[in-house]
């Protein structure tokens, strides 16, 4: 009966305080990461606003391309006839 005592006041002053320690660390951590994964949800949110413009900057890169593309051509046409 004294050994039952005496493994309870240890369970008691020790285990349950460690345990207490490790949960209180474990939910610290939990709070953080869903404090991070806000943050990654809000920024998301953010960006799609500013991906509405993306086809017409599309369209704008497209004219760009081939505006570079037909000088390109326009140039090689005589640097050809010069290097023979």
């Amino acid at each position: 009966m004294v050994w039952w005592t005496i493994g309870n006041i240890i369970l008691i002053v020790v285990i349950v305080p460690v345990l207490v320690a490790l949960l209180n660390r474990t939910l610290a951590a939990a709070e953080r990461i869903r404090a991070a994964a806000s943050d990654t949800l809000n920024g998301g949110v953010a960006l799609i606003g500013e991906l509405s413009t993306a086809p017409q900057l599309l369209a704008t890169t497209d004219a760009v391309i081939a505006d570079v593309a037909n000088g390109a051509v326009r140039y090689a046409g005589p640097v050809s006839k010069l290097l023979g």
